[in-house]
């Protein structure tokens, strides 16, 4: 009886020795590590962006509001010259001062009568009219630039005559001549030829920007 508790024994404690071989063996599974207790890891914060500050336009009555007042600009004004030569002789002249974008106009009044027929007798007379507009358009570096308007009654240089030789009145005729952009420049003459022949006519236009008590 002995002797069988004796093995009983030794059997038991072979299998509890074995057991604790298998568990400390390689290969078996480990506890999972647990994290230590203490303040959890933190990231850094992400610096803002710098954004740049939304803008909102005022409403279109706020602008006028608060917009400063526009300077006044002064408006130019020319000193011009008009000289009319018939075959290179000067018979008349225009001038005045007048502010760009505006137009002048001037008429003259020329009456004149001729001896007619084979004794020389007066006839009626006839008025020599000429009417000239001058608006100045622009002024621009050392130049100025006119539009000019024209009409006038012009006699021719001959006179014409009877089959018997009889004087008759020289026959006038109408002229009509517009220039839509003179370019003069700036204290200079610059002609316009209006007729060619029988007789010429031209006109020599001056001008300069008047002073400034002037304008």
């Amino acid at each position: 009886m002995s002797l069988w508790k004796h093995c009983l024994a030794v059997a038991l404690f072979t299998a509890l020795a074995v057991t604790a071989a298998c568990a400390q063996a390689p290969g078996a599974a480990q506890p999972a590590a647990v994290p230590a207790s203490g303040p959890a890891a933190t990231q850094p914060a992400m610096e803002p962006v710098p954004t740049a500050p939304m803008t909102v336009p005022p409403p279109p009555g706020a602008a006028a509001s608060t917009a400063a007042p526009a300077a006044p600009v002064a408006q130019a004004a020319v000193h011009w010259t008009l000289e009319v030569l018939r075959d290179g002789q000067q018979i008349d002249s225009f001038d005045g001062t007048t502010t760009v974008g505006q137009a002048r106009t001037d008429t003259h009044h020329k009456v004149v009568s001729h001896n007619v027929g084979c004794k020389d007798q007066p006839a009626g007379s006839i008025d020599l009219s000429r009417t000239i507009t001058v608006s100045p358009l622009q002024v621009r570096a050392n130049q100025i630039i006119l539009a000019i308007d024209t009409q006038e009654t012009l006699e021719n240089d001959t006179a014409p005559a009877t089959p018997e030789g009889c004087k008759l009145p020289p026959q006038p005729r109408q002229v009509n001549a517009s220039h839509p952009g003179l370019v003069v420049p700036e204290g200079e003459s610059v002609n316009w030829q209006i007729v060619n022949k029988d007789p010429s006519l031209a006109y020599r236009v001056r001008a300069s920007l008047a002073p400034a008590a002037e304008q």
